[in-house]
C-alpha cells in the first residue's frame, strides 16, 4: 500500500476545487439567464468573473507545486449543481425561483468556503506561503459572495416568512 502524505492530500483537494470552480463557471451563466431580479443577475455575473480569477489563482498554486492544473471529479459539487438545476426546473415560473437560486448558490459558496479554508490550513502546514495568500484571497471573496447573496435574499423577502 502506498503511503499517502499531507502533500498528496493537499494536491487531491486542489484538484477537487479546481474541478468545482470549472463546473461553477459553466453553471453561473445558466443561473444568470433564469434569475429574475437584476441584483441577483448582477451578483451572478460578478461571481462568474471572480470564479475565472479563482481558477487562475489555483493554476498558480499548481504551478508552484510543479504539478499540472487538472481537476478530479467531485461528486459533492456535481450534486449541489444538480440540485440547483432541479430548483430551476421546478420553480421556473414561481416567485420563489430567485430565492431557490440564492439557496443553491449559497450551497455552492458554503462548500467552497470549507474547501478553501481546508486548503489554506494545509498550505500553511506545508509552508507554502504563496499558496496561502492565493487561497486566502479566494476564501475572502467566497465569504463576501455568500454575504452578498444573504443581502439579496433578505431584500427579496427571504429573511421574512412570506407565502408568495
Amino acid at each position: 500500500m502506498q503511503i499517502r502524505t499531507v502533500e498528496d492530500f493537499f494536491y487531491d483537494n486542489l484538484k477537487d476545487i479546481y474541478y468545482g470552480e470549472n463546473k461553477i463557471v459553466a453553471a453561473l451563466p445558466k443561473m444568470t439567464a433564469v434569475a429574475k431580479a437584476a441584483s441577483l443577475k448582477g451578483a451572478f455575473e460578478k461571481h462568474l468573473e471572480q470564479t475565472k480569477i479563482h481558477i487562475q489563482r489555483l493554476e498558480q498554486v499548481f504551478d508552484a507545486l510543479g504539478k499540472p492544473a487538472r481537476g478530479k471529479t467531485c461528486p459533492a459539487i456535481d450534486a449541489i449543481i444538480e440540485e440547483g438545476e432541479q430548483i430551476t426546473a421546478e420553480y421556473a415560473d414561481s416567485p420563489a425561483l430567485d430565492l431557490g437560486l440564492i439557496a443553491a448558490a449559497q450551497a455552492v459558496e458554503h462548500y467552497e468556503i470549507v474547501k478553501y479554508r481546508a486548503l489554506k490550513k494545509l498550505a500553511t502546514t506545508l509552508e507554502l506561503t504563496d499558496a496561502v495568500d492565493l487561497l486566502d484571497a479566494t476564501l475572502q471573496e467566497e465569504m463576501q459572495t455568500d454575504a452578498d447573496l444573504d443581502g439579496i435574499s433578505d431584500a427579496a423577502g427571504g429573511g421574512k416568512n412570506k407565502k408568495r
